[in-house]
């Protein structure tokens, strides 16, 4: 494994840029990424303005691999307009609907990791019907409501290597922190047999790919 350390400056790109990943947590995703990401390509699952993507880029970068992120850019439910996360500057008034593409390419491109994270834009249950590569890495941290949170574990965990790690954002325990639906993915993980946790950082959960039986 390589050694964690995160580069300085994209630490505090990472800090600097948009979006809701704690610190801690950040720092936790990217030491993951560092552990696993020789394993095959790293895999993000919801983008928003790529704060997530930069710790991601920087593990890529020290262990030679790739971050794929899926997203529609058109915003989680929880994000849409009158919602507490909603961001009207994100809004494109164009079409009346979100958009974090273009504040995401500016993240990168502006963190140097342009060739570490490859963009993939669309709907995560359909690109994942596309996929086929194994991945030494998944971390879930898109739509946070049932059917979309459960979609993305069942379209992308399959794909995860055996060795391999999933890691899930915003698992809260109690409806009183934060939404259930990430909690239920979690336990769902946890319950098939297929992965074993070893690390939690304050609402990040990293399981181990242990057997089949997703």
């Amino acid at each position: 494994m390589v050694e964690a350390i995160m580069p300085p400056d994209l630490l505090k790109a990472a800090e600097r840029a948009k979006g809701f990943m704690p610190s801690a947590e950040g720092r936790a995703l990217f030491e993951t990424a560092c552990e696993y990401g020789s394993r095959g390509p790293l895999c993000e699952i919801g983008t928003y303005c790529g704060k997530s993507a930069i710790y991601l880029g920087a593990a890529a970068r020290l262990t030679g691999s790739v971050v794929i992120t899926v997203d529609h850019h058109r915003g989680s439910e929880e994000i849409q307009p009158g919602w507490a996360h909603h961001d009207p500057t994100l809004m494109d008034l164009r079409f009346g609907k979100m958009d974090s593409l273009p504040v995401f390419r500016q993240t990168i491109a502006a963190a140097g990791l342009e060739d570490e994270v490859i963009a993939v834009v669309g709907r995560s249950e359909q690109v994942s019907r596309l996929w086929n590569t194994p991945l030494g890495m998944l971390f879930i941290d898109g739509g946070h409501s049932e059917e979309p949170a459960n979609a993305d574990y069942e379209g992308w965990a399959p794909h995860v290597v055996e060795g391999g790690a999933l890691a899930i954002h915003d698992v809260f325990e109690s409806p009183e922190d934060g939404g259930q639906a990430p909690y239920h993915v979690y336990l769902r993980a946890i319950g098939s047999g297929a992965f074993a946790e070893v690390r939690k950082e304050g609402s990040l959960r990293v399981l181990r790919r242990v057997g089949p039986g997703i």
